[in-house]
This record gives structure tokens, C-alpha cells and sequence, in this order.
């Protein structure tokens, strides 16, 4: 299969214009003539990555977050970035990023309010259309602060999450924004969520967001968004029957000792 007929069925499900302003989707690196019959699914391209994908003869690359997110004037080796952009480009690897695109019009909150089994759920913050970043809805039942983060690290397959509140605090209406959520710590209040799941919430996110009413669960950017992988997989392999798919799973990038 053509790497231009899988960006189609990429660009299908995630369309590039539901992507922030910010942001840089779609295909970064790589001919669109080129023939894929290897594909990697991950969530960030690292230099492992990269070393993996060349290693074992991989002839594409889709990634959740971009490599590349900022204007690169200069593609040589003496930068981490030009040095993967290089590597994969000599090897002929394609590479396509889906990022807000596909947490917005695609499935990544959608999927973790699934997973996490929430209820009369809707769109948390709408971008376009209806569409938007993160989901809220109703907890089967009322837990407590630190109950519900139990119920977060097992749906998740985690072994750490912070909680920012009182652990006995009674949480029942859930926010989730899978990856770095503090930007929507003002809409979930809004909207009275009692608990917002995310990652990377900073001390004065955490400290501001308990004192306006809102604990919040920080599952790390990795620990929910890694659930981009096998949901990409699902979907792709009713359309990629010749095409050989692959997860890999590097885990977080730092270690809690």
C-alpha cells in the first residue's frame, strides 16, 4: 500500500484541520509514492524509535506527538532533531504525526472516558464543530479522591499517579484530558467537575485548581495518552490488510524512585 492511500485513511479519521493552530500533523518526513509494508505505531519518536524502526526494516512511522513542532531552518546532524530527521529520511522511512487533531475529531478522550467508564459524557472543550479537547461525565458511583486514583492507575495499567486535593474528598463528576491538561483546569471548574484526570499539572496548577473546588489526578502525559497505540491499530487493521503493524510501547520517560 502507498503511503499517500494510508495518510487518506489517516486524514479520514483525524482530518488535520480539527489540529490546534499551535500544532504540526500530517506527514513530516517521507515520499508519498513510497511502498509501506512495515508500519510502527508509538507515541513519541525517539532516538530509540528511530533506531528501532531502521534496525527492523520499518517503512513508516505514526506517531501521536510530532517530532517536529517548531520551524527547522537547518537538517544536519549537530541537532537532536536533525540527526532523526536525517536518520529516517536515509533510511526511507515515512513518518506522520495525528496530534489535537486526533484528540479532537479523533478518539483519544473519547476513548479514555470509555475506558475509564464514565457516563453521559460530552465534549469537555469544544474547538470545532461540536468536536474538542477532553470529555466529562459521571463516575459509575461517588468515590473518594483517593479511590477513583485506584480506579485510574487500573483501567490505565499504571503504577503512579498524584492526586492534588483531600484524598477523601467525594468526587462523582469526572473531567479527563488525556496528555498536559492544565490549560483546561478553568473549564473543567466551570463546568463543576469534581476531579480532573490529566498529566503534567505543576505545583500552582494543582495548589490554584484544589483551592477553586477541583482536585485532580495526574496520570502522567504517557500513562493515559499511550492508549493512541492500540486504538490506531484497531482502526487501521480493517484497512491495512498487506500492511505489517507493530506497537511499541517505550514507556514513561522518567522513573519515580
Amino acid at each position: 500500500m502507498l503511503c499517500s492511500e494510508i495518510v487518506d485513511i489517516l486524514d479520514k479519521q483525524s482530518p488535520p484541520e480539527y489540529a490546534l493552530d499551535w500544532d504540526n500533523v500530517g506527514l513530516l518526513v517521507g515520499r508519498k509514492n513510497k511502498d509501506i509494508k512495515k508500519l510502527l505505531l508509538v507515541v513519541d519518536v525517539t532516538k530509540k524509535v528511530c533506531e528501532y524502526a531502521i534496525e527492523n526494516h520499518f517503512d513508516m512511522i505514526v506517531s501521536h506527538h510530532p517530532m517536529i513542532f517548531k520551524s527547522v531552518k537547518k537538517v544536519n546532524d549537530s541537532s537532536v532533531i536533525g540527526e532523526k530527521i536525517l536518520s529516517l529520511a536515509e533510511a526511507g522511512i515515512c513518518y506522520y504525526a495525528m496530534h489535537t487533531n486526533f484528540d479532537t475529531r479523533g478518539g483519544m478522550g473519547k476513548e479514555a472516558a470509555n475506558i475509564l467508564g464514565l457516563k453521559n459524557v460530552e465534549v469537555l472543550d469544544e474547538t470545532l464543530n461540536g468536536e474538542g479537547i477532553g470529555e466529562i461525565g459521571l463516575a459509575k458511583k461517588v468515590y473518594s479522591l483517593y479511590e477513583y486514583a485506584q480506579v485510574v492507575k487500573e483501567k490505565f495499567d499504571l503504577k503512579n499517579v498524584m492526586i492534588f486535593g483531600n484524598r477523601e474528598t467525594k468526587v462523582e463528576k469526572i473531567a479527563i484530558s488525556p496528555g498536559s491538561g492544565k490549560s483546561v483546569i478553568p473549564v473543567a471548574i466551570k463546568k463543576n467537575a469534581d476531579c480532573l484526570v490529566t498529566g503534567d499539572i505543576g505545583h500552582h496548577d494543582g495548589i490554584d485548581a484544589v483551592e477553586a473546588g477541583l482536585t485532580v489526578i495526574d496520570a502522567s502525559h504517557y500513562g493515559i495518552e499511550k492508549i493512541f497505540m492500540t486504538y490506531m491499530y484497531n482502526y487501521l487493521k480493517d484497512f491495512l490488510t498487506d500492511v505489517d503493524m507493530e506497537i511499541l510501547d517505550v514507556g514513561e520517560p522518567f522513573e519515580v524512585v
